[in-house]
C-alpha cells in the first residue's frame, strides 16, 4: 500500500472512531456555500451518504493508484449532467469542503502531514473531474436545451 493510503487510511479509521457521520457538517457548508443546490437534493439523506462515501473512496482509491477511479469519475460527471451546466468550481468546492470538514472533525489528530496528503489527493480528484467534463462535452457537447 502507498504510503499516501497508509495516512489515508489512519484517518478515516480516526474518523469512525469519532462516530461523527461527516455528511452532516459537510453538507450544512456545501448548502451554505450554494444555496441554489438544495432543491436539487430530493432525498437529502440518502444523496449526501452516497455523495460522501463515494468522495472518500475515489479519494482513498486515488491514493492507492486503482485503476477503477477514472471510470466512476467519468461515470459520476456524466450522472451529474443531468442536473445542468455545473460550475467546476462547484465541483472543486465539493471535494475541498470535504477535507476541510474531515479536518476540522479530527481537530488535533489533523496533521500537516495528513493535511497535504488528503489535499494532494483533492486535487488530483479535481483535475480527473475537469478532464472529465471536458471529455464529455467533447463527445456529447451540450445543447441551448440541456
Amino acid at each position: 500500500m502507498p504510503c499516501y493510503a497508509k495516512v489515508m487510511e489512519a484517518s478515516l479509521t480516526r474518523l469512525a472512531d469519532t462516530g461523527v457521520e461527516l455528511r452532516h457538517g459537510l453538507y450544512q457548508r456545501f448548502f451554505a456555500a450554494y444555496p441554489e443546490r438544495v432543491a436539487a437534493f430530493l432525498c437529502p439523506d440518502a444523496t449526501s451518504r452516497r455523495m460522501t462515501d463515494e468522495t472518500l473512496q475515489i479519494l482513498y482509491g486515488l491514493a492507492c493508484e486503482e485503476d477503477w477511479v477514472w471510470t466512476l469519475v467519468a461515470e459520476l460527471v456524466a450522472t451529474h449532467r443531468s442536473y445542468g451546466d455545473l460550475p467546476l468550481a462547484e465541483y472543486d468546492g465539493f471535494v475541498d469542503l470535504l477535507v476541510e470538514e474531515l479536518g476540522q472533525t479530527l481537530g488535533a489528530q489533523w496533521t500537516p502531514n495528513c493535511a497535504a496528503v488528503w489535499q494532494r489527493q483533492a486535487a488530483r480528484l479535481k483535475a480527473m473531474i475537469a478532464k472529465a467534463r471536458a471529455d464529455w462535452d467533447r463527445i456529447l457537447p451540450r445543447t441551448a436545451a440541456a
